[in-house]
């Protein structure tokens, strides 16, 4: 008998499996994808949101600011990029002063800190490329911006480190309540828990309605991004919103950690909980979007577009906020549901805010050897000439380049390979890496970093991934039709 399941390896369940691990229970989580990271995580802005866009009063606005708050001190402990640079939401026309208002006394209500209103003379000293239409902006210092594959990543390592168990390409088929918990049926086997956690993304509402009387329903929203080269990363310094809508808070156009230029989401609802596809449509209404925030957006410099579903969680009185806590007819099962934006925001204060919960239901001991640290991969492209030496000295694996426009070596993909919840496909190096991420997107290094993880692995070259089952690269040598 397991103690805790919890469904789903994305930020919001990793961050949970992490909370959960400081105690003596038995935890085990469940991913039906082939790594952590692989549904809503991988394809999101990756911005971690002041507060002030929530609602006071919701789950949303308390957990956005508390996760917000804990974000960087997390980052040192973790090792994940992390950067403090502030974001701007821009008013474009007079008639909307009384709407940046607004959302700058909800800030304050929320308890976001060192708010201000700019006007356009200052927005331009501090943003020189910001669009000469805008007006006015409110400014949040405490804005930052993250790698959502590296903050994932870190919080599964660490959980895994104190104990947690990953079963990954394991798919939750059915759930039924018991007389001692709850029984899961899966492609891999049945599975017995006294405590569930719903951490399933655009599926969460499947899995809630098997349990539960008080039915509930989360669509897809669709959002499409562009990335741009690195050439360009630099061309806004701060996170620029437009005013939100009821879909969001629109386009953006930020800096990343990387070093990037990222622009997006659209914001479609759909009905395909898979449909990962970007369209011409979507792409083009990105760009169009964008450029109403700078001055000549530089269109030319997209490297690569994608595209990520939010759990958008609908409710009849039209209220818009998560679904945390333990389900009324359903004890012992805890929804972590309807996790949109700022969701990845929320990922620190979310996992201490559920598992609080749990320990009300299933008491247990904070473990006297819980492990808070984590290193992550040594990065080569950000190191010194003197750390380079160092670690080509450890391994002389840290000087073969891989992958030439990130600077990523043997060495890296080898450490990314063997490390707790190690990558085994062709994407899982590319998130823990970044090979295969910079402006040729894979078209050089691809090949090798197949072999290494063959060689590493195991395995037949023809067996490699790029993801999940059926997205092999190689189905045979040209030598051998001839």
């Amino acid at each position: 008998m397991i103690d805790v399941i919890v469904i789903g390896a994305g930020v919001t369940g990793c961050g949970i499996a992490r909370e959960l691990s400081r105690y003596d229970w038995r935890v085990m989580v469940l991913e039906k994808a082939s790594d952590v990271c692989e549904g809503t995580s991988k394809a999101n802005s990756g911005i971690v949101h002041a507060g002030f866009d929530a609602h006071p009063g919701t789950l949303k606005a308390k957990l956005n600011v508390e996760g917000s708050e804990q974000m960087e001190e997390l980052a040192k402990e973790l090792d994940f990029p992390y950067k403090r640079n502030g974001s701007l939401v821009l008013c474009f026309d007079e008639k909307d002063r009384e709407k940046l208002q607004k959302l700058y006394e909800q800030g304050l209500k929320n308890g976001v800190k060192e708010l201000r209103i700019l006007e356009r003379e200052e927005l331009k000293q501090l943003e020189p490329n910001i669009s000469d239409n805008t007006v006015a902006a409110l400014y949040a210092p405490t804005g930052a911006i993250v790698c959502p594959f590296g903050l994932t990543i870190a919080l599964a390592e660490n959980a895994a480190a104190n104990g947690v168990e990953f079963r990954l390409n394991t798919e939750v088929e059915s759930i039924e309540r018991t007389e001692s918990g709850y029984r899961l049926t899966t492609n891999q086997g049945v599975l017995e828990s006294k405590v569930v956690i719903n951490a399933a993304g655009v599926c969460a509402d499947r899995f809630h309605n098997m349990v539960s009387g008080n039915q509930i329903r989360i669509i897809p929203r669709k959002g499409e991004y562009c990335l741009m080269d690195k050439k360009v990363g630099d061309y806004v310094n701060r996170t620029i919103f437009q005013l939100p809508t009821v879909y969001g808070k629109g386009v953006l156009v930020t800096p990343t950690v990387h070093g990037n230029l990222l622009v997006g989401p659209t914001a479609v609802d759909v009905e395909d909980k898979e449909a990962v596809n970007t369209t011409g449509e979507g792409i083009a209404d990105v760009l169009k979007r964008a450029a109403l925030s700078v001055n000549a957006l530089p269109a030319k410099q997209v490297i690569t577009s994608f595209a990520g579903l939010r759990a958008h969680a609908i409710f009849e009185n039209g209220e818009s906020d998560f679904i945390i806590g333990e389900v009324q007819d359903a004890p012992g099962f805890f929804d972590a549901a309807g996790i949109e934006s700022p969701g990845l925001s929320c990922a620190p204060s979310l996992g201490k805010y559920l598992v609080e919960q749990v320990l009300a239901y299933l008491p247990a001991e904070k473990k006297p050897d819980f492990i808070a640290s984590r290193k992550g991969i040594p990065n080569m492209a950000l190191a010194t000439g003197e750390q380079r030496q160092q670690f080509i000295r450890e391994n002389p694996l840290y000087a073969n380049v891989v992958c030439r426009c990130e600077l990523v070596t043997e060495g890296e993909i080898m450490d990314a390979i063997h490390r707790p919840l190690g990558a085994t496909t062709l994407d899982g190096v590319k998130r823990r890496t970044r090979a295969g991420m910079g402006r040729c997107q894979a078209g050089f290094c691809s090949p090798k970093t197949v072999e290494i993880l063959a060689r590493e692995l195991g395995k037949d070259m023809s067996e490699i991934t790029k993801n999940e089952k059926g997205s092999e690269f190689l189905t045979g040598f040209d030598k051998d039709n001839l």
